[in-house]
């Protein structure tokens, strides 16, 4: 889900952000633990496995699955960047990240021999980006769009300039995903620009619309799910956000809506890649063996409430899933989206001034 191209992180400290962690591999630092043999340590978004799913995956081969969390896909590239991927046998990414990885050495080849399964993955997904191919295995797929209050907003929400140049009323009520391609790429799209413009005048034009957006943002992180998330209690107003995450926060509360806008959004695949250095490599085949039986794909798909990139799981899916255009984007939106490409250096710094010069 989500992404934050690496030409980013030229500007960042090399650190170990342990703190970011629901949990770490044994022996603290990334890296510094001993592999266990039937262990199997992914660095993964929260919440986005099916417990019952991981737990029937440890029974039937008998090995234990540990999961470490990032919070945004700018602290995954973090984590990365500052272990070489050293400390974990998968890592999900999204598809626009897989290139760079590869530029860094950080990841190995798959074989798709050792993944009987992933003959059921839609060959639209697995060459969708550079490199994906070779070296990922594609998961779950979706866009960003709005979320927002139905009871707090007083007209229907249908563009991304709703959000960017939102009513007065949404003075501190708005929370933006912390990210500079998805910040800045749909600021972009509100004014009618690619998401991937390297043009200075359209960037300078997205900087000014980011620059009048800020009175209006709460904050910029990423919204929580659950019961006492912002926009459920109230806090917040209209949110950035993928979309199986707004469906998981409408099951608390109805009276929160969620729109792809009329211009398009991003989007983006998810995939699963196998660091370098992981001395579980067959492990993680098992694995990514087992995640593409096609009723499992289809439980996993059900649980995050993304389209899946499994053509048979798709086949097993109840049809108001498949239906939901909030899941699957109906032609017109997909026709407008974009997934974002790497950007050249300089372009890649002029991004992230503008990301530094919103945030602070």
């Amino acid at each position: 889900m989500r992404w934050c191209g690496l030409n980013f992180l030229s500007a960042l400290p090399a650190i170990v952000l342990l703190a970011i962690f629901s949990h770490w591999p044994p022996g603290g630092e990334a890296g510094a633990a001993e592999p266990a043999a039937n262990q199997l340590t992914l660095l993964n978004w929260a919440e986005y496995l099916d417990p019952e799913v991981l737990a029937e995956f440890q029974q039937r081969y008998g090995i234990a699955v540990t999961e470490s969390y990032f919070e945004t896909d700018e602290m995954r590239n973090e984590i990365m960047f500052s272990t070489n991927g050293a400390g974990f046998d998968l890592v999900l990414t999204n598809g626009s990240a897989i290139a760079s990885y590869v530029r860094h050495n950080w990841i190995a080849p798959i074989s798709g021999k050792d993944i009987p399964n992933l003959r059921y993955a839609s060959p639209r997904w697995r060459a969708s980006f550079p490199e994906a191919a070779t070296y990922g295995v594609p998961f779950l797929w979706g866009t960003v769009g709005i979320a927002y209050r139905t009871d707090k907003v007083s007209k229907p929400v249908t563009s991304w300039l709703d959000l960017f140049r939102p009513e007065e009323s949404l003075k501190g009520k708005i929370l933006m995903i912390k990210d500079p391609r998805e910040m800045i790429g749909m600021a972009l799209k509100a004014l009618g620009y690619s998401v991937n413009s390297t043009a200075t005048r359209e960037l300078d034009e997205a900087k000014q619309l980011l620059l009048a957006q800020k009175p209006y943002v709460k904050t910029y992180s990423y919204i929580t799910l659950g019961k006492n998330s912002s926009l459920v209690t109230g806090d917040a107003h209209m949110a950035m956000i993928y979309n199986g995450d707004a469906l998981v926060l409408q099951e608390h509360d109805p009276t929160i809506a969620f729109v792809q806008p009329r211009e398009g959004c991003s989007l983006w695949c998810d995939f699963f890649v196998i660091p370098s250095s992981s001395t579980n490599k067959d492990l993680a085949y098992k694995f990514l063996d087992f995640i593409h039986e096609p009723a499992v794909m289809a439980r996993l798909a059900r649980f995050a409430s993304y389209a899946s990139t499994n053509t048979a799981a798709e086949k097993l899916l109840p049809p108001e899933f498949m239906t939901d255009h909030n899941i699957y984007p109906d032609a017109q939106i997909l026709k407008k989206s974009e997934t974002y490409a790497d950007l050249p250096p300089r372009v890649a710094k002029k991004y992230n001034d503008i990301f530094n010069l919103i945030i602070q």
